[in-house]
């Protein structure tokens, strides 16, 4: 027996606003909503293409009352990919997302960064080919 990874679930305040945002970060569109919910991806998932292979995950976001009370204890990690880490996360403070401090080494090789609801993120280094 085995299970795919399918979606990652958001908790937020505001669904909408925060699918809006990682679209915008990750090119990703909206592939469903409902009340309280949506739903984001890079493709629009069948249980065909989920069995046979393991495909991307989707980010869903959730309405939720109560509101984030301590550190993230799991964030997603982004690449650039046709552009320097410096010049995206200038993109992506220009998005809407801020500079986060959770007691990372100065000298590190990322930048935290969090989402308009304060999820932290990390933005790796950049996977564009050398120019």
């Amino acid at each position: 027996m085995t299970s795919r990874f399918t979606e990652l679930t958001v908790d937020c305040h505001d669904p909408e606003r925060l699918a809006a945002f990682w679209c915008a970060v990750l090119d990703f569109t909206v592939i469903d909503r409902g009340e309280g919910k949506v739903e984001i991806g890079s493709w629009v998932p069948t249980v065909e293409d989920v069995r046979d292979r393991q495909m991307p995950p989707t980010l869903q976001f959730i309405r939720v009352p109560e509101g984030r009370t301590v550190k993230n204890r799991l964030h997603l990690d982004v690449s650039p990919i046709d552009g320097s880490t410096a010049d995206e996360v200038s993109r992506l403070l220009r998005l809407g997302a801020t500079r986060a401090d959770v007691g990372q080494d100065p000298d590190r090789s990322w930048v935290v960064l969090a989402d308009p609801e304060g999820n932290e993120f990390c933005v790796l280094r950049t996977l564009a080919p050398p120019s």
